[in-house]
This record gives C-alpha cells, structure tokens and sequence, in this order.
C-alpha cells in the first residue's frame, strides 16, 4: 500500500493588497517589509521542520515566500501552475465594501453563497478548487510517505480544503474563514482520503 504523503500548506507572506483587504487573485502583487519577514520566518521554522519538497504557486508572491525555506533546506522549488490563485474578475485591486458600495445586490448575493454569485468576471471557485484539488493530489502521489512545503493562496487553498474534506465549496468562506500568512495546515493524502491534522499554525 502507497503510504500518504503530509502536505504542509502555507499561504504567502503579506502583500499590499493583502495589508488593505484587496483581492489580490491573477495580479502578481509583491510582498511587504512585513511579508519578507514573514518569509523569512518560515524559513526558520522549515530548518527546524525540514520538509522532503517544496512546491509553489507560480506567482511571485508565493515564490518569495518560499525562498528562504528552500534556501535552508537546500531544496529547488517546483512550481505548479494549478496552485495559482482564483481570479476575482472585477474585484481584482478591490475591496468587497469597495465592490458593494457600487453593487449591494451582488456583494450580498456573494456573501451568502460565493461559489453560485463569484464576482462579475471571476473563475468559477468550482473550476478552481477542481484544478487546486487535481495539483495536489499530483503533489501528493509524487511523494508517497513524505512531507511537502506547498506555498499558495488564500481563497484556493480553502476552496481545496473543501473539496479535499468533502465540506459544501458554498461553506468555504464561513469554515475558514481565513488561512494567515505563512501559517501552516498540515494534511494527510493517501488516494482518494484526505486528514486534516492541523489549521492555521503559526510557523514563529
């Protein structure tokens, strides 16, 4: 039997938009004085912890925030293009007050179910937690018995966490409410199951 590989998944250090509530999805937003310190943090913790792999959202700000971990461990990253975050369409630079300020219907709708009403333009969340889902179980299966940085994004990785631990997607927003910056949730992928083994840790 295929032992389970651990995946450690961490979302990327703070950004400008990140620091004033704007969705930051497709657009490639740099991480803040804070963010690279954040980084470095987990640098420091993946020393203590090593992990056998590091994968990464190809956008910059999740690459940044993987550096110092690689960097420790002497590891390459490998970047998966499938662990890129949703694309928030109109909303992109926004904030939702900003958004329901000029669409108070839309925003509401989005609030009470955000995978039926996403924003105006924006990825389907179904889409995009089937392709997060398909990353790392490809993730997972290329490293049976190990355990594995994954360095991505908010709103993809709780999509996926949904889809993983078969939570209703409507109920992302609501279960995780919100996955910190460079904080650590440990899952557990063999096949087809899935063990959440920790949320939200502190990697400091």
């Amino acid at each position: 039997m295929t032992p389970p590989a651990s995946l450690l998944l961490v979302r990327h250090g703070q950004t400008v938009w990140h620091a004033e509530n704007r969705y930051a999805g497709v657009s490639d937003v740099a991480l803040t004085d804070a963010g690279l310190a954040q980084a470095e943090a987990l640098g420091r913790w993946a020393a203590a912890h090593p992990v056998d792999a590091v994968w990464t959202s190809p956008l910059s700000r999740a690459v940044t925030t993987a550096e110092p971990a690689c960097r420790a461990l002497g590891l390459t990253p490998q970047r998966e293009p499938d662990l890129r975050e949703c694309d928030f369409g109109v909303v992109e630079g926004r904030t939702l007050a900003e958004f329901g300020a000029e669409h108070p219907q839309a925003a509401e709708d989005f609030r009470a179910d955000p995978v039926a009403h996403p924003f105006p333009g924006a990825e389907d969340p179904r889409a995009a937690a089937a392709r997060g889902t398909a990353a790392l179980r490809r993730v997972a299966a290329a490293h049976p018995g190990e355990r594995v940085l994954v360095v991505a994004h908010n709103t993809l990785l709780r999509l996926v966490l949904c889809s993983l631990l078969r939570i209703p997607l409507a109920e992302y927003r609501r279960v995780f409410p919100r996955l910190r910056n460079t904080a650590v949730s440990e899952i557990r992928v063999g096949g087809e199951h899935t063990a959440l083994l920790s949320l939200n840790l502190p990697c400091t």
